[in-house]
């Protein structure tokens, strides 16, 4: 693609960008092609927990400092950590970019690890674990994920457990971070008003003297753990429904099927789910489906919450609209609106120079190529009903789903022969 440019320098970073000149921004991030999946178990939250350290401060730059900086330029600064990829983002107007991306690099070349701050930022992120298990719309997600892929890394939470993120000290973090943020694991990638040889010679200065040390690996494909669990909880107004299945991995030659599949189901606001429980029968206010891709393995999952005396009702009515795309193709109608919506949610949300730069970091590290927008509508458009209904046979057996419910609901009895769609 003209706009679309690749180059690996020796030690084995890739750089991507993306020209848009009607733009005056450019965003830029970099990309590690390993998140928390990586983790031993009695390291689960080292990831994140270097994110957090990250902005603590450098050889060169105070933790004020680093704020300091990039407000000077009108930056936003930002950082995330996921199961399979961490990212560190900045976005500034063009004429900035070569302090912007100053900043960017001293922060994952040169963090110093100091032992206070270590400290302090362990009682930070052992705030934040609170936070989600006081959130329960959060808490049953992360128990159903616990469960479904128990015993894998993919289980694992991305924050860490209490007990795990207060047993970080300087040399742990060291030796992860020396391991992980290496060249051949890194992916910087930048989108808009920029050209990108010069981007390249930014890249070079920074980080082309780097060794590019070991080979990292995802390790072994996660296990899927179909499983009935009710966590009771009385302190709740709601209870809390997490309903899903297996589905595809990212880079499956079915997965725009399951897109449209997805969407149909959950995906939005004429979606049988929130039609049929929200708009028909009242029964909740948030009702959604979604799908969770990585590189081998992805799983539906459906979340509703509920008055405690409903969720048996909100469940049969999950699996009624199971039963019913398994048996029934959708209408040309539905299945068109399905495209549509997919494709302008997908254009609309690529307008900005963030979401471009997102956009062909995460093309390289799950395709090893761009796809271009009209390669992606192209592959939408294609999409048959008889494919979302064979998907949906795929997707929904008996026998390989999994419910998770959370709240008022010691009464509540669930057994597999329920489940049955």
């Amino acid at each position: 693609m003209p706009n679309v440019r690749k180059d690996i320098l020796p030690n084995g970073l890739t750089i991507l960008t993306e020209s848009m000149t009607s733009v005056r921004s450019v965003s830029v991030g970099i990309w590690l092609r390993t998140g928390a999946r990586q983790e031993r178990i009695e390291d689960n939250g080292i990831s994140h927990f270097i994110e957090h350290m990250l902005f603590k401060g450098t050889k060169n730059r105070s933790a004020e400092d680093i704020a300091r900086a990039a407000d000077s330029i009108g930056g936003h600064l930002d950082a995330f950590t996921a199961k399979e990829t961490t990212n560190y983002s900045i976005k500034v107007l063009d004429e900035h970019l070569p302090r912007a991306f100053s900043i960017l690099a001293d922060l994952v070349k040169n963090p110093l690890f100091e032992p206070a701050h270590i400290k302090n930022e362990s009682r930070v992120i052992q705030e934040e674990i609170k936070m989600v298990e006081d959130t329960p719309d959060d808490l049953v997600h992360e128990i159903f994920t616990q469960t479904y892929w128990r015993g894998h890394a993919l289980g694992r939470p991305i924050l860490g457990t209490r007990r795990t993120v207060a047993g970080f000290d300087r040399k742990r973090l060291v030796s992860y971070f020396r391991r992980h943020y290496a060249p051949n694991n890194l992916l910087i990638s930048a989108a808009g008003h920029i050209k990108h040889a010069q981007f390249v010679d930014l890249v070079r200065q920074e980080f082309g003297d780097l060794h590019a040390g070991s080979a990292l690996h995802s390790g072994r494909p996660p296990i899927a753990h179909p499983h009935l669990q009710v966590r009771h909880k009385k302190d709740l107004e709601q209870v809390h429904i997490c309903l899903g299945s297996p589905s595809y991995p990212q880079p499956h030659k079915d997965r725009f099927p399951s897109y449209i599949l997805n969407s149909v189901l959950g995906g939005g606001m004429s979606s049988h789910l929130f039609q049929n429980i929200r708009e028909k029968r009242g029964l909740a206010y948030a009702v959604f489906s979604s799908l969770s891709s990585f590189h081998d393995a992805g799983c539906l999952s459906v979340y509703a919450g509920t008055a405690a005396d409903k969720a048996r009702q909100v469940i049969e009515l999950v699996l009624k609209e199971f039963c019913d795309l398994k048996s029934n193709p959708i209408s040309q109608e539905e299945l068109q609106r399905a495209k549509d919506y997919l494709k302008g949610s997908l254009l609309l949300s690529l307008e900005s120079s963030g979401s471009r730069m997102s956009n062909v970091a995460r093309q390289e590290m799950y395709f090893g190529r761009y796809i271009s927008m009209d390669e992606i509508a192209r592959s939408v458009d294609a999409v048959t009903a008889d494919q979302v209904q064979a998907v949906a046979r795929d997707f929904f057996r008996p026998e390989r789903l999994a419910v998770t419910v959370l709240g008022p609901v010691s009464g509540l009895n669930l057994k597999r022969a329920d489940l049955h769609c």
